[in-house]
């Protein structure tokens, strides 16, 4: 009887040995086929993609490389404020995208000059005295300058020199 019973324990192990080593193959064909599917996927549409984007980078890369900015000096400007018996001596350089605007920004000096002007005299003591006040007109100013030429040319406005009294 307990031979019986060995034999009986035998053959109920023997198959769950043999579905256990099924389930391991079939986990390990699984994981092979996703893993060859996603490299496969991988090489066939993405790689391309990483590649096109490296060109189009170097692309940027020369086209920055090409452009060489430049500062534009103008004759220093002394304004009357918006306030009664106050002025202001600034001296200020505009900084060219690229060094081939040189002429152009030239050739419109008296139109920016103008601009300038026009913009400073409506300022108050008060508004351009603060930090921000100096940051809002050189926004303003380089936009006017911009408008000026027609183009934006003009990517950087510096002082050199601002006093007022």
């Amino acid at each position: 009887m307990a031979e019986e019973k060995e034999e009986v324990q035998k053959e109920e192990e023997k198959p769950k040995k043999k579905g256990k080593s099924k389930l391991i193959i079939i986990i390990v064909l699984v994981l092979v086929l996703a893993g060859g599917g996603g490299f496969f996927a991988y090489t066939k549409f993405f790689a391309n993609k990483g590649s096109a984007n490296t060109e189009e980078v170097k692309k940027e890369e020369d086209l920055i490389k090409e452009e060489e900015p430049m500062l534009f000096s103008l004759e220093p400007f002394v304004v009357n404020l918006s306030d009664r018996g106050r002025f202001l001596k600034v001296t200020l350089k505009l900084e060219l995208v690229d060094k081939r605007y040189e002429k152009l920004a030239e050739a419109r000096v008296p139109q920016i000059r103008d601009a300038i002007i026009t913009l400073i005299s409506s300022k108050s003591a008060e508004s351009i005295s603060t930090p921000e006040g100096k940051f809002q007109l050189k926004d303003e100013l380089l936009m006017r300058a911009n408008s000026a030429t027609g183009r934006d040319i003009f990517k950087n406005v510096y002082f050199t020199d601002f006093v007022m009294q």
